[in-house]
């Protein structure tokens, strides 16, 4: 059986603004690096983390003395025009009335859909599972983002819940168990 625990970066300042933050690349907070540090994780054998500064500041944090694979695919979503932007910002904006009520299947106007981050992901999942099968690994981490950690959840989860619903707070997560193929979710 190979645990899995997913783990949702710390806090940045577009955290802080409430801003969409995809491929803009920043560096974790004085908020969040103490929030980070504050943390009690288990021990893993390996972390595999998004190459985004804020995965890598907190996957360094949490994992010090840990192998760290950088999993390129394990990027945020690409927000396209909303990116770096927040609801004040985008409130009255048509594209962004459109992508709330279809739920985000219209996808973010020059940037990523959902079923392109969800292809993305799941490649991203398969290959890591392999890998830390292929290296013997009992317990594995995956410091990522948002919208990543909603995409794996969602994809491998047991319960049936919207994706959103599996968003989950800065530094916290999710818990996968993989056994023989059959995975079980915590």
């Amino acid at each position: 059986m190979i645990k899995v625990y997913l783990v949702r970066h710390s806090i940045t300042k577009g955290n802080l603004e409430k801003r969409y933050v995809g491929s803009t690349d920043e560096h974790l907070c004085e908020e969040g690096i103490k929030l980070a540090k504050s943390k009690k994780l288990t021990t893993v054998d390996k972390v595999y983390t998004s190459p985004l500064l804020r995965c890598v500041e907190t996957a360094e944090i949490l994992y010090p003395n840990i192998y760290r694979a950088i999993i390129p695919a394990l990027r945020e979503t690409d927000f396209g025009d909303f990116e770096y932007k927040n609801y004040e910002e985008l409130n009255g904006n048509v594209d962004y009335q459109k992508w709330i009520d279809t739920k985000g299947a219209s996808g973010f106007p020059n940037g990523e859909n959902l079923e392109e981050v969800d292809c993305r992901v799941k490649n991203a999942f398969r290959f890591i599972i392999r890998d830390a099968v292929e290296n013997q690994c009992e317990s594995i981490a995956i410091v990522a983002h948002g919208g990543t950690i909603m995409s794996i959840a969602s994809q491998f989860r047991v319960e049936k819940m919207d994706k959103f619903e599996y968003m989950v707070k800065n530094c916290e997560g999710y818990l996968l168990e993989i056994d023989g193929g059959s995975l079980c979710y915590q």
